[in-house]
């Protein structure tokens, strides 16, 4: 992977041979949106503002209301054609009553319609391993939102997917778009030249405030409260350490080129210890170790009322980078000398980028991007840090990727039951360091 994380790949004269897909530039893409929440709403029409044909075939939701309102959502706009001119919305969506699936096998019915080209796979991340193994299979296109597992059988299993896709030389960029993002692309390309030398320690943040959570209604079962208030049960979230911070620590990664060998650290509930709150820990602090020595810190929290930032900063021989903040990026030496400096103030949206690229990819019949194994291995950093933070012990990579420990439900069933589930005071089990199991 090049600095930018994309795949060098050669380009095809059909990215799908034997597939029937046509690779004209003038030809309609249909895309299947599977997971209609925000992010997926988000991302659908961020598909279908790039400059090819893109349309939208199918949508697949577990709720029909979350599909319903993101259908009236994506229709409520206005998209331009290949050409800049404002087009009826029904060339960009069209989605009949007979392909909106919903339910838990929503997403099989969707990806598997033959004149799909592309999957968008937008699900809370628990499902991402089952939706990219069966669009693989399907011989799709993919683009999937990060994180993309929550346990270590969930990325062993993308890992896997991962090698058929590039076999079957079908596009997957996931979203981690800060490799699409012009200020990172450029700094950490000059930091990988060498510019502040070698980088010895840093830090990286996602430090915020608490997001969204639904109460619980009368007579719902315990499966949809969870699946309702995903953010909060790991199974589907994995923790925010995963879910956000992924972000920071997938920089870091970046930035060191490699994976940390051994991770430690603290966390707990320290401010959002209620019943409608789940398992999840509320803070996370972390030392990433790779294998030259390299310490970098980590930190994820959600405390209202705090300092907040969601940003990294890197140490080296010759210099630093202390922010990258507002699509901004200044390496500096130890003079105080600006070795380069990034102004972001005409970049594109890196949602849009992604895309962008993606889909300019695919009209051509090129196969440039395989993100899935990068993807992977960032998530698994961060599950890796649950597990230290979590347990109270170091972590190698080995141990926790070898884990066994799989946190997805046996049965998919509204009235089916989720591993972990309230006990009589109604609270949910949280893992307490030195006594919890987790790897």
């Amino acid at each position: 992977m090049k600095a930018s994380g994309l795949f060098a790949g050669g380009a095809l004269l059909n990215p799908l041979t034997g597939y029937g897909f046509n690779s004209s530039v003038n030809e309609t893409i249909k895309v299947a949106l599977i997971g209609c929440g925000g992010r997926g709403s988000g991302a659908a029409a961020q598909a279908l503002s790039t400059s090819q044909n893109v349309q939208i075939v199918a949508m697949a939701d577990a709720f029909k209301d979350r599909l319903d309102d993101a259908y009236k959502n994506l229709t409520s706009k206005k998209y331009k054609d290949a050409t800049g001119k404002i087009v009826d919305t029904k060339l960009k969506i069209d989605v009949p009553e007979d392909r909106k699936f919903v339910g838990f096998d929503a997403f099989k019915k969707a990806i598997a319609l033959k004149d799909v080209d592309v999957v968008i796979l937008a699900t809370p991340p628990g499902f991402r391993p089952l939706h990219f193994e069966e669009a693989v299979k399907n011989d799709k296109h993919i683009f999937m939102e990060k994180p993309v597992a929550t346990d270590a059988p969930g990325i062993r299993k993308v890992l896997e997917v991962a090698e058929e896709a590039k076999k079957k030389k079908l596009n997957v960029v996931v979203g981690l778009q800060r490799h699409y993002q012009a200020n990172y692309i450029e700094a950490i390309k000059r930091i990988h030249d060498g510019a502040i030398g070698d980088v010895v320690g840093g830090q990286v943040y996602w430090v915020g405030s608490s997001p969204w959570m639904k109460e619980r209604k009368p007579n719902q079962t315990e499966m949809e409260y969870q699946m309702r208030n995903w953010y909060y049960f790991n199974w589907l979230c994995g923790d925010h350490i995963s879910e956000q911070h992924v972000h920071n620590i997938d920089v870091a990664n970046w930035v060191k080129r490699a994976y940390p060998v051994e991770i430690q650290g603290t966390g707990g509930r320290q401010v959002r210890t209620g019943k409608a709150y789940g398992e999840i820990y509320d803070h996370h602090t972390l030392d990433l170790i790779y294998a030259d020595g390299t310490v970098i810190s980590s930190q994820c929290r959600q405390f209202e009322g705090t300092w907040n930032r969601v940003d990294e900063a890197f140490v080296g021989t010759k210099g630093r980078i202390d922010s990258f903040e507002g699509n901004k990026a200044v390496l500096k030496d130890y003079k105080g000398g600006v070795i380069y400096q990034h102004d972001g103030k005409a970049d594109k949206n890196p949602y849009q980028v992604e895309h962008d690229e993606l889909f300019a990819a695919i009209a051509k019949g090129e196969y440039k991007f395989a993100d899935a194994e990068n993807g992977a291995k960032s998530t698994m950093t961060a599950i890796m840090g649950r597990m230290a933070t979590y347990s109270g012990k170091m972590v190698t990579w080995k141990e926790a990727l070898n884990s066994d420990i799989n946190l997805f439900p046996d049965k998919l069933a509204w009235d089916a039951m989720p591993k972990i589930v309230p006990g009589a005071d109604g609270l949910y089990p949280v893992a307490v360091p030195g006594k919890s199991q987790v790897i």
